[in-house]
């Protein structure tokens, strides 16, 4: 087996995500992460802000969202995903049901890939590829050089 080099990999991984449709984005650090999250939640919820004659959550509402997705277990935090967040709104004028996934039609979220994605939680980490659904990281991937 020929030796390849890890960033071959990581960029031949990249190609074939790209490929499937998969949105390239570049992402170096947590920031962005937050950015494009909040950017990819308001696109896959368009139809209910546009309920509301907005394309936007206010700072504040995004950082109910947040604030909402930090807490609790693995398990926990898994059910969250799967299931809708009642939104009171800033201004007052109702409630918006905020969706993270949709699980009952895949082809419906969007998928994105990134790569290099450095993040600090109790250890600073770097990610070769990640793949992010509806703007959240779901799953990394850390590539190893092929034939050694």
């Amino acid at each position: 087996m020929a030796i390849q080099s890890e960033a071959a990999l990581e960029e031949g991984l990249i190609k074939a995500l790209k490929n499937m449709s998969y949105e390239y984005v570049k992402i170096t650090e947590e920031s962005n992460l937050v950015s494009n999250f909040k950017c990819q939640l308001e696109k896959h919820n368009s139809k209910e802000l546009a309920k509301f004659g907005r394309e936007h959550l206010t700072d504040k509402e995004f950082e109910r969202v947040m604030i909402y997705l930090e807490g609790g277990s693995r398990f926990e935090k898994a059910q969250k995903l799967r299931d809708i967040l009642p939104l009171d709104l800033d201004n007052g004028e109702g409630r918006m049901w905020i969706e993270f996934l949709n699980c009952s039609h895949w082809c419906q979220n969007e998928f994105q890939v990134a790569n290099q994605i450095t993040v600090e939680g109790r250890k600073k980490c770097r990610y070769d590829v990640t793949i992010l659904i509806n703007g959240l990281p779901l799953v990394q991937i850390e590539l190893k050089r092929r034939g050694v």
